[in-house]
Parts: C-alpha cells; structure tokens; sequence
C-alpha cells in the first residue's frame, strides 16, 4: 500500500461509535469536504441535512433497515439533490458521500454509507423524517461518530480486473 494514500485506505465502513459528540468545527469540516467534490458542470445540485437530534437519528435508524448504527451515532449527514439542476446528480452526490467519508476518516470518525435513492419507501421515510420536500430526491444517509470499532487500512487491490491499454 502506498502509504501517501492513507487517509483512503483508512476510510472503512465503522458501524459502532463511542457516545461523545463531534466538535461543531469538524462537522463543518465533513460538510466543507463534500462540497468541494467534483460535479458536472459545476452545477453541485447537493444538499446536505446535518442531524444530531437523538430522536431523529433513533428514527432513522428505525427507518433504513441497515441503519441501526444511526440510533448511536453522533452525526448523520443525509445526502440529497434537486434533480433539476443536473442530469449527472446522482454521479455529484456519490463523489460528494465520498469525500465526507475519507474526510472522517483523516478527522479520526468512523463512518457508514447508508444507501436511500432507488428504493421509493427509503426515500419517503427519510424526507417525512427530516421534513424534506417531495421534489428532493434522497442519495444516501451517512451515520457518523467517533469508532468504537477498529478496523486496519487496507487496499482490496485486484490485478484480475485490470486492464492495460484495451481490453
């Protein structure tokens, strides 16, 4: 592993989190980092809700079905588009969802991709949840907190599904 690419490596799925909060300054930080992602024509039709309310975060954690970290997680950062801003939406959002997930990692978080957009009954439970508008489509929940979990970096590098030149 090229040790330069830590902070990538470092960035795995973290599901258990300690009970302190994250500073107001790295949530910034996390939400500085999404938006300095790449987006197509540089339209960025992101935008980001930032929930620490408990109630909140139990009832997404009640609504995704692979959510149940959000019940303690310190920070959730739900991921949405005004699709009429750009065609490529989905494309920004996911570079977006990227970005705080490498970012938490260099800030010592741990971090989970929650998967919403494609499943219609996801997407209404969070906008009901967090009080969004319909015209919102929904990318993804990411549930954050300080890990109570440790996992080494890693590469899942794969000669395999390398190709060099063509095909």
């Amino acid at each position: 592993m090229d040790q330069r690419l830590n902070m990538i490596f470092a960035r795995r799925s973290i599901r258990r989190y300690q009970t302190k909060p994250i500073p107001e300054v790295d949530v910034r930080s996390l939400l500085e980092a999404a938006m300095a992602a790449p987006s197509a024509n540089n339209s960025r039709p992101w935008s980001f809700v930032a929930t620490t309310d408990r109630k909140l975060l139990k009832a997404l954690a009640d609504a995704l079905p692979y959510g149940k970290m959000l019940a303690d997680a310190a920070l959730a950062i739900t991921i949405c588009a005004d699709t009429s801003r750009s065609a490529w939406w989905v494309q920004d959002c996911s570079a977006a969802a990227e970005n705080i997930l490498i970012a938490a990692a260099g800030l010592g978080l741990g971090g989970v991709w929650l998967g919403v957009y494609g499943r219609l009954e996801r997407e209404a439970a969070v906008r009901r949840i967090l009080g969004m508008p319909d015209s919102v489509a929904v990318m993804c929940v990411i549930s954050l907190g300080h890990p109570d979990e440790s996992k080494e970096p890693r590469t899942q590098y794969d000669e395999s599904v390398v190709h060099r030149e063509r095909w």
